[in-house]
């Protein structure tokens, strides 16, 4: 047997296989946040195609840390008998459920969070919003701290089985990581251990609330920002401290879903999904730099595995999950018997074949997805994550 279908722990929740679905946002929460039916059937297909852990797209802690119109929420108690639907149909099909805890931070506007958005520090404009943040005062702070420790207390009133702390794409705790984003002087920011503060806390916090329900967290590797944010040898730093204070699990990503978007998801630029989502007098220049842009985001199979070789020696015991263009069952089984990861995360693929790993058992051995990149176009218009490889469907 496959090495790729032999269970494994993530500290003291047994997992059946080595397959994940990746964090995916799929836009089908409604106008407040909260799970729908439409949902849950997207869970539930996952479950059903014998996914070993299925992790669910960022979830906001707090309303000023929305992305995004149809996100779902994690904010309040409210939301927890919803996502215990989720729990409920992926625990039906055998697999376990990480639900991902985030606060967009600088990442959203003040149409949905209805102020201006909170970072760090108030420097630099978003690219896409051209909105500059306002910097995040010791009280903003403590709050955020509170809000992902009850976060992660509410994943786990809803069957969560493990708790996802995020920590990439750019989002705020991301932020505070990155010397790009944080330029403060106070406790917050300033030197290393400064910038980790914010995250220290989280996790010991949820450690002292929930014991010891297993801890996974996303961070970036590479923010690929215009100056240095977070690099490889700054995340080997930040690795080697989350194993110090005791996590069971590490997920590595690259790029700044702002300033570097498309090493966000490597692959084709979709070029006129994201022109439709532009306003009309956007248009004529987003096509001009979208074209430049055109072929030089390549899929690479794999592309974060070099920065987990980076921090194994650091990590101790911890299962790293690999994420990043996978698509062929040998090289995704070799990576295994490597040991370079314990777990592959797909996202793409499992868009496209939510049975992927059935049709793995069944000798299928690499998916079919094409890394269109419309599913991503999809999300810049607020249109339900779905395989779109023949095009969106029209605005109405």
């Amino acid at each position: 047997m496959s090495i790729l279908f032999t269970p494994k722990k993530i500290g003291n929740v047994e997992v059946k296989n080595r397959f994940v679905r990746a964090a995916t946002y799929e836009g089908m929460a409604d106008q407040s946040g909260r799970v729908t039916d439409e949902l849950l059937s997207v869970y539930r297909r996952l479950a059903h195609g014998d996914i070993g852990l299925i992790l669910s797209s960022f979830m906001f802690v707090h309303p000023l840390g929305r992305a995004l119109h149809n996100q779902l929420g994690i904010h309040n108690d409210g939301a927890i008998s919803g996502l215990a639907r989720l729990a409920d149909v992926v625990h039906e099909g055998g697999g376990k459920i990480a639900f991902e805890i985030s606060h967009s931070g600088r990442q959203t506007i003040p149409e949905l969070i209805g102020q201006k958005p909170l970072g760090p520090s108030a420097i630099r404009r978003d690219p896409t919003s051209f909105i500059k943040p306002a910097a995040m005062t010791i009280h903003d702070i403590r709050e955020v701290i509170t809000a992902f420790i009850a976060a992660a207390r509410r994943s786990v009133a809803a069957g969560g089985d493990i708790v996802y702390v995020h920590a990439g794409g750019g989002d705020l705790l991301n932020q505070f990581l990155s010397p790009f984003f944080n330029c403060r002087t106070d406790e917050w920011g300033g030197s290393t251990i400064n910038r980790f503060r914010v995250m220290r806390e989280i996790i010991e916090g949820i450690k002292a609330s929930l014991g010891d329900v297993p801890i996974l967290v996303k961070m970036n590797a590479q923010d690929f920002t215009p100056k240095p944010g977070v690099t490889p040898e700054l995340a080997r730093e930040y690795a080697a401290m989350l194993a110090e204070i005791g996590i069971d699990a590490l997920e590595l990503t690259s790029g700044i879903k702002s300033f570097s978007v498309m090493k966000c998801w490597l692959g084709e630029v979709p070029i006129q999904e994201i022109l439709q989502s532009l306003p009309a007098w956007m248009r004529p220049i987003g096509r001009i730099k979208l074209k430049r842009w055109s072929g030089k985001y390549n899929l690479i199979e794999g592309w974060n595995l070099d920065y987990l070789k980076t921090v194994k020696p650091v990590i101790g015991s911890m299962a790293l999950f690999l994420v990043g263009g996978m698509r062929r069952f040998e090289h995704m089984e070799q990576v295994l018997i490597s040991g370079d990861a314990d777990f592959i995360c797909l996202c793409r693929p499992f868009i496209k074949q939510p049975d992927l790993v059935k049709r793995f058992r069944e000798m299928d051995r690499e998916s079919t997805c094409q890394s269109c990149n419309r599913c991503i176009g999809a999300v810049a218009n607020n249109i339900p994550t779905r395989c779109y490889f023949n095009g969106l469907p029209d605005k109405q």
